[in-house]
């Protein structure tokens, strides 16, 4: 296992008590067209951790179907949409602990405020990253949502 995919499986454990089941694709998990294709799943359950400026950093976990609308991120913050962009990599990175690929839902450096896609919830299992663009984990959405003290709420642009 990857270093640092097996740094999350440790996280979790210490951080959540739970055992995480990390697969690893070499060809890459880093869309959720790739993930989707080497899970086998539908890309609508891929869990995509995106990192945002609102104007703190928050995390967004995405259905892979769906695009994360800008101004309904901006009103769930309060703040004007024209605050609202994708995080640089450096500040993933520095905040988060991760590579933007390999985000994972919990188990960040720093607490910052999760959403979760509300569409995720119509799957009985999801993927999500697991330290590193090739790993992901299967997960029941509400205990994503649990683990990652997400809010469930409509993220997707129409």
């Amino acid at each position: 296992m990857h270093p640092r995919a097996a740094e999350f499986a440790d996280r979790a454990r210490a951080a959540h008590g739970i055992e995480i089941e990390v697969h690893e694709f070499p060809g890459g998990t880093k869309t959720a067209t790739d993930a989707a294709a080497a899970v086998g799943c539908e890309v609508g359950a891929i869990a995509s951790s995106l990192a945002f400026r609102a104007p703190e950093l928050v995390v967004v976990v995405a259905s892979g179907a769906n695009r994360v609308s800008e101004r309904k991120l901006a009103a769930l913050r309060a703040v004007p949409e024209s605050a609202v962009d994708m995080a640089d990599a450096a500040d993933v990175r520095g905040t988060l602990g991760w590579s933007i690929g390999g985000v994972p839902p919990f188990c960040h450096e720093m607490p910052v405020p999760v959403y979760a896609d509300e569409t995720l919830l119509e799957f009985e299992t999801v993927w999500a990253a697991a330290g590193t663009p090739e790993a992901v984990f299967p997960i029941a959405p509400e205990r994503l949502c649990e683990l990652a003290d997400a809010q469930a709420v409509g993220v997707a642009a129409e």
